[in-house]
C-alpha cells in the first residue's frame, strides 16, 4: 500500500494504492468515473473495482451515491474499504470472482437485477494472446481466460435491472469484441473513441449502453488526451474532477 494517499481527480478523491509497479488506477479509471452519471437515488457498481478507484470517484462527484464494489482479489478489496473510509463515503465491498458461475456470484452478495448503473474496467488481455506483467497482480488485473469478456458482460448484465444502464472502458482495438458481449443485451449503445494524440490513432473506447433497449447506437466525437502543451482542455478538467466540458 502506498505510505501516502494519492490525490486522484485533483483531490477530490484520496486512494492508497498497491506499491509502484502493480496495477494501479490512472487515466482510465477517471475516464470510466466519469462516463456515466447517476441519478439521485440509483444504485451504482463497480464491478472488477480493484482499489474502488471509479466507483469511489463517481460518488465522489456525485454525493449520495453509495457503490458496491466487486473485487476478488482480498489485498485489493482491503484497501478499497480503506479508500471508502479514508473519504467518507458509504460503499459496501463485495468479494467475489465475476467469472464465477451464477449461483456462486449470488452467494456472495451479487443479486440479480438489483443496480442501476454498472461501470466497469474488465481484463483487457486473454491468457496466451499477449506478453503478461512480471507483476503478479498486474497480470491478473490485465488478464483473463478465453471468452472471458462475453462472460464478464454477461455477470455485469446479470446483476443490472432491465433498463439500467452499463459503462465500460477497453482497448480500441477489442470494440469488435465489445460489441460482440453486449449483443443482444444492449440498445442504445454509444461509442466514444479517445486518443492519445489527435494525429494518432485510438488508443481506448469508452462504450455505453441501456440493458434490454432496441434503440439505435451512436458514434460520439472522439476525446483526445493531449496536445501540444500537455493535456487538452477537455481531459485536463476530467482529471480536475472539473465539469466534463462535453463535445
Amino acid at each position: 500500500m502506498s505510505p501516502e494517499p494519492d490525490a486522484f481527480l485533483g483531490g477530490i478523491l484520496r486512494l492508497h494504492q498497491p506499491p509502484r509497479g502493480a496495477h494501479r488506477a490512472g487515466t482510465d479509471a477517471v475516464l470510466l468515473a466519469r462516463l456515466l452519471v447517476p441519478a439521485p437515488g440509483e444504485r451504482l457498481c463497480d464491478v472488477g473495482a480493484g482499489t474502488g478507484a471509479v466507483g469511489l470517484a463517481c460518488a465522489a462527484l456525485h454525493p449520495g451515491t453509495c457503490p458496491t464494489l466487486v473485487e476478488r482479489d482480498p489485498e485489493l478489496a482491503g484497501l478499497a474499504r480503506a479508500n471508502a473510509v479514508l473519504n467518507g463515503i458509504a460503499a459496501s465491498v463485495i468479494e467475489a470472482d465475476v467469472l464465477a458461475p451464477a449461483a456462486e456470484r449470488r452467494a456472495a452478495g451479487l443479486e440479480p437485477d438489483s443496480v442501476d448503473l454498472v461501470l466497469t474496467n474488465p481484463p483487457f488481455f486473454t491468457t496466451g494472446r499477449h506478453r503478461p506483467s512480471p507483476h503478479p497482480g498486474k497480470a491478473t488485473a490485465h488478464t483473463f481466460p478465453e471468452s472471458g469478456l462475453d462472460l464478464w458482460i454477461r455477470a455485469c448484465t446479470a446483476v443490472l435491472r432491465p433498463g439500467g444502464r452499463l459503462g465500460l472502458i477497453h482497448r480500441a482495438d477489442a470494440l469488435p469484441a465489445c460489441l460482440d458481449a453486449m449483443k443482444g443485451r444492449y440498445g442504445g449503445i454509444a461509442i466514444r473513441p479517445v486518443h492519445a494524440r489527435a494525429e494518432a490513432p485510438a488508443i481506448r473506447v469508452l462504450i455505453a449502453g441501456i440493458r434490454g433497449s432496441r434503440a439505435a447506437p451512436s458514434l460520439l466525437p472522439p476525446l483526445v488526451l493531449h496536445g501540444p502543451q500537455g493535456f487538452t482542455p477537455e481531459a485536463e478538467a476530467l482529471h480536475r474532477g472539473a465539469p466534463w466540458p462535453r463535445a
